[in-house]
Order: C-alpha cells, then sequence, then structure tokens
C-alpha cells in the first residue's frame, strides 16, 4: 500500500526539491555585492549569503500564499478591506493555477492515450475566442444562459480544435507533433484576424483586442470583495480533475485510452479502436483546454486579446511530466507553478531578485523530473515501475 500511494509520488517531490536546492546555489553565486566580501570575510559571507537566500524563499511562500498573522486577523475582522488583503495572496495564487489546470488535465489525458498534443496553446486560446464570439453574438440572451451557452460553445470550440490533429494522425498518419504546432500558428493568426474586425473590436479602437464581455456577463466571483478576482473557475477546474481520474481509471473508454498508449499495435489486435481512441482523447484535451480558456477569458480578463495565454499550454506539458499524467498531480503540480507566479513579484520587489530566475527554477523541476533515474541515483532510492505514460 505505501509503495502504490507514496511512492509514486516521491521522485517528482525530490525533483521540486532539488531545483530549489540548485537554485539556491545560483542565488548564492549571482549575489556579487555579498560576494566581494569573500575574501576578507568567508564564514559571514556565506551566512550572509543563506540569509539573503532564506529572505528570497520566505518572500516567495509570503507572497503566494500570506502572512499568517494576517490571515488569523481576518477571520475575526468584519472589514471587507483588511480581509481582501489578508487572503489576496491566496486568493491570486488559485487564479494564476486555474488554467494551468485545464491546460494540464488537457495534455495529461493525451499523453495517456499515447499522442503527444502540443497544440494545448491553440486550442486554449480558440476555446477563449469561441466564448467571445458567442457572448457578442448572443448578448441579448438572459444572463446566466448566456453564461452556459459561452461556456458550451467555448468548449466545442476547442474540442474541434483539438479533433482536427486527432482525426489526421487517425485517418492519413500525420504526425501530431507537426499538425499540432501548425495549427497553433493557425489558431494564433485566426485569433489576430477577428480581433480585428468591426464585429469583436471596441468602437474607433486599432488595437487587437474585443469589447469588454465582463460587463455584457461574466463568471461568478466567490468572494464579493475588494481587489478579489477569484471566480467559480477554480472549482470547475476541481471538478474536472475528479471527472477526469474518474474517466481514465474507472471507466471502459478510460482503459481502451491508457492500453492505446501502452502499446497502440497490442491494442488493435485486441478489438480496440486505435484511431477512434486518438480521436476521442484529442477531442476531449481540446475541450479541457478550451473550457479553460473560456473561463479565463470570461471569468479573470473579461476581454480577449491575442496575448490572453502567457504560455498556459506549453508549461502544460511540463505539469503533466511533474504528475505523471495522473490528474491529482496536476493539480499539485498547477498549484506549485501558480505559487511561483504569484510570490515571485513580491520576492522581486523584496530582494531584487529578478523575476527569470523562477523560470530558472521551473526549467530546473522539468529537467529533474525528466530525468527520474538521476533523482533516483542522488537519493539512491530503488527502482519501481511507473503507471504513467508518456509518448516516446
Amino acid at each position: 500500500m505505501w509503495r502504490r500511494t507514496i511512492q509514486p509520488a516521491l521522485v517528482p517531490v525530490l525533483a521540486v526539491f532539488t531545483a530549489f536546492l540548485v537554485g539556491s546555489v545560483f542565488l548564492f553565486i549571482t549575489d556579487i555585492e555579498n560576494l566581494k566580501h569573500f575574501p576578507g570575510d568567508p564564514l559571514g559571507t556565506v551566512l550572509a549569503g543563506l540569509a539573503n537566500i532564506g529572505k528570497a524563499y520566505s518572500a516567495l511562500v509570503i507572497g503566494a500564499f500570506g502572512v499568517p498573522s494576517k490571515l488569523a486577523a481576518a477571520f475575526s475582522s468584519s472589514n471587507p478591506k483588511v480581509i481582501a488583503g489578508a487572503i489576496r495572496p491566496i486568493t491570486e495564487t488559485l487564479v494564476a493555477s486555474a488554467p494551468l489546470i485545464f491546460t494540464g488535465l488537457a495534455v495529461a489525458i493525451s499523453f495517456r492515450s499515447g499522442v503527444f498534443n502540443i497544440g494545448v496553446e491553440g486550442q486554449f486560446i480558440m476555446g477563449a475566442m469561441g466564448a467571445t464570439v458567442a457572448v457578442l453574438a448572443f448578448r441579448d440572451v438572459p444572463k446566466p444562459l448566456l453564461l452556459m451557452l459561452a461556456v458550451a460553445i467555448g468548449t466545442l470550440t476547442g474540442a474541434l480544435w483539438g479533433f482536427i490533429p486527432g482525426f489526421l494522425k487517425a485517418r492519413t498518419g500525420a504526425h501530431e507533433v507537426i499538425t499540432t504546432i501548425m495549427l497553433n500558428y493557425v489558431a494564433a493568426q485566426l485569433v489576430l484576424y477577428g480581433l480585428r474586425s468591426e464585429f469583436l473590436k471596441p468602437a474607433g479602437s486599432s488595437t487587437p483586442i474585443s469589447k469588454v464581455l465582463s460587463t455584457i456577463v461574466r463568471v461568478p466571483l466567490i468572494f464579493q470583495l475588494p481587489a478579489i478576482r477569484l471566480h467559480y473557475g477554480i472549482v470547475v477546474a476541481l471538478i474536472m480533475a475528479v471527472l477526469v481520474s474518474w474517466f481514465i481509471f474507472k471507466t471502459t473508454k478510460g482503459f481502451e485510452l491508457r492500453a492505446a498508449g501502452f502499446n497502440l499495435m497490442a491494442a488493435r489486435y485486441a478489438g480496440i479502436s486505435a484511431g477512434g481512441s486518438i480521436m476521442l482523447a484529442m477531442a476531449m484535451s481540446g475541450a479541457l483546454a478550451g473550457l479553460g480558456g473560456t473561463l479565463e477569458v470570461l471569468g479573470t480578463v473579461g476581454q480577449m486579446s491575442n496575448d490572453l495565454s502567457s504560455g498556459f499550454g506549453f508549461n502544460a506539458i511540463a505539469l503533466a511530466l511533474l504528475a505523471g499524467n495522473r490528474p491529482g498531480g496536476v493539480v499539485a503540480a498547477a498549484l506549485l507553478f501558480g505559487a511561483l507566479r504569484t510570490g515571485g513579484g513580491l520576492m522581486q520587489v523584496k530582494t531584487g531578485i529578478p523575476l527569470d530566475l523562477l523560470f530558472f527554477v521551473q526549467a530546473l523541476v522539468i529537467m529533474f523530473v525528466a530525468a527520474p533515474t538521476l533523482i533516483r541515483s542522488i537519493y539512491r532510492m530503488k527502482v519501481h515501475s511507473a503507471d504513467g505514460v508518456t509518448p516516446q
């Protein structure tokens, strides 16, 4: 039981720990002002460097999760501003994590079927674009119905954009890496073209940005507090993680997808429709990404633009690897990356450390997760078979 539940998580956890450890070394050696004192006071320089590292990581944690004393005081306060100030770091971390959960699940479900979907970025923005068009086209519909309609159209748009490379692979053998990469560019150009149309852009504007959607309809906020942006998209993301986990591990069709991912030829001989599994997995992957884009544009941003996604689709590949293609792991990895995004701002302000260092730490996490043999050798772990499937 211990091996089945705990051990699979050890390698990614140790990979994250090792990444932060190596990041600490780089923090120390790039602190030029402190290293100037090394010849005259080596011990003091080392201690000061460690203190600076502790200060940097402390600011990172506080920026991502807030100050515990303020959180405790907020529970006993009736002042909305005090409550909002205390919980804002946590809510911003959740806001940053929600689109990563959707895109991470999208990549994970395609990986499980043996398909390398690099088109999640395009599927994400196409879902947002579909929702934007739906809101502006049906703006006179009652708001609850309009929101459901926009979410449905955005999700279906993402599903269609994911189905295209799945269909091409299943019917023509076209490699999904090539088709999904190319469709990312097509999606970006379609969005840019659409945002320059009179139907989408604000009157008299030449900037490629849509009319403000939040004045028409938006995803409801969880907390009605000043400066708090957390909406029910995070709840939907967690529900999707549960549903995806149930589908993959508890249903017949989910078993067929995993069987195709393990060995496509053996799945064919077992009577499983390999082409059907590929198309289904890619459509589901696109639907999850499209849903994420829809909730991002209707909940967090409130306006469609050509830079709506700040690399969510590409970060999702790292999330899926870190999570071992498990939905629960995707949620945990998304929260980690969301915390790095949110806490990095305060770390930069408090210590002057560039935000690029956090991207470096993320890259280290990916590198160490992608090299499990290295982690096992560093920490002298015994090798056990993994059940996460990533296409070769």
